[in-house]
């Protein structure tokens, strides 16, 4: 008969998740890092889900370092610093912001992106084989910026003038670049003219929108930016006064009052780079890891909005909708 002590002790083997038993004496630090969103935002908490779910336990298997810019670009080199003092095993990323610090500070700790395009921005050459210590998902970004512009068209047809907000840097990036290239090609392939503004602060946003309406233009182009996530609810309110509809490529944005969304899930790439964050933690390298695109996407349109505006949105695109906020 096998002793009580030893079928307790096998029991217990047999609870444990894979990951503790190949967990150090120090549980695995995961550096979460944000640019503008806090640790509610429903992406940050479907990344800690997930990793529950593949059977880490926080404070004991693993511990997430999470930190939040809260918007402001001069705190990130601060944070990734405190990153690298904590020796994270893994930095991952809601966006390409805070990369460059995060690669000064730690140039071969293993870093997951779930919130960029990093073909697109120009972070690796190459998806199915990314080099260096970047991996994660791509959200095709700058793949689908044409596919906006035809759904604003579809939805207002006589739309000639199309107003476009964007924060620039300096230099801007190469995102930045190939989102307003495409725009161009997109914008003259379907008649329309474009009206550009910037906005690189949050006072910034009145002056910028006005001055797009003053140019009669009739819908609003979001490109996307974490400091226009942070504050999506002041581009929502300043565009609603403005009387012009907007469209940006996150599901949140027409959830706040924008008229419309149309993007990758990124609840879901966060759920998925949680998977990427196991893998590393078990030895795999970022340079092996192939970036995976987004599988899902998600067309959002807010009637209450368009009710607002006095707008009749099209039955066909009403019947592509993933979601009709009433």
């Amino acid at each position: 008969m096998i002793p009580r002590l030893l079928l307790l002790a096998l029991a217990l083997l047999v609870t444990i998740p894979d990951v503790l038993a190949q967990a150090s004496d120090r549980p695995r630090i995961v550096g979460l890092m944000s640019y503008a969103a806090t640790a509610d935002d429903p992406s940050y908490k479907a990344f800690r889900e997930a990793l529950r779910e593949l059977g880490y336990v926080e404070g004991r298997s693993i511990r997430v370092e999470f930190r939040t810019a809260e918007g402001r670009e001069d705190r990130l080199p601060t944070i990734a610093q405190e990153l690298a003092q904590l020796k994270a095993d893994v930095v991952v990323l809601g966006s390409s912001w805070g990369l460059r610090p995060v690669r000064h500070a730690m140039p071969t700790t293993p870093i997951v992106i779930w919130g960029s395009d990093p073909l697109g921005a120009g972070l690796v050459k190459n998806l199915s084989r990314p080099e260096g210590n970047i991996t994660g998902l791509s959200t095709m970004l700058t793949d689908l910026t044409a596919k906006r512009v035809q759904l604003l068209k579809e939805t207002l047809p006589r739309l000639t003038r199309l107003g476009v907000l964007w924060n620039p840097t300096n230099p801007p990036s190469q995102f930045q670049i190939t989102v307003i290239e495409d725009l161009k090609a997109a914008a003259t392939s379907l008649g329309i003219e474009l009206k550009m503004a910037t906005a690189a602060t949050v006072p910034q946003f009145s002056t910028a929108i006005a001055e797009i309406s003053r140019s009669q233009v009739q819908a609003l182009y979001l490109v996307e930016n974490p400091l226009f996530y942070a504050h999506r609810k002041t581009l929502a309110t300043l565009s609603l006064q403005a009387r012009l509809p907007a469209i940006h490529g996150t599901k949140v944005f027409a959830e706040d009052g924008l008229l419309m969304s149309y993007g990758a899930n990124y609840t879901d790439l966060a759920r998925r780079a949680a998977g990427y964050v196991d893998k590393i933690l078990r030895g795999a390298k970022p340079a092996d890891l192939p970036i995976e695109q987004a599988t899902e996407l998600q067309l959002v349109v807010n009637l209450r909005t368009a009710k607002v505006l006095g707008l009749t949105i099209p039955q066909s695109v009403l019947a592509r909708a993933d979601e009709v906020i009433q």
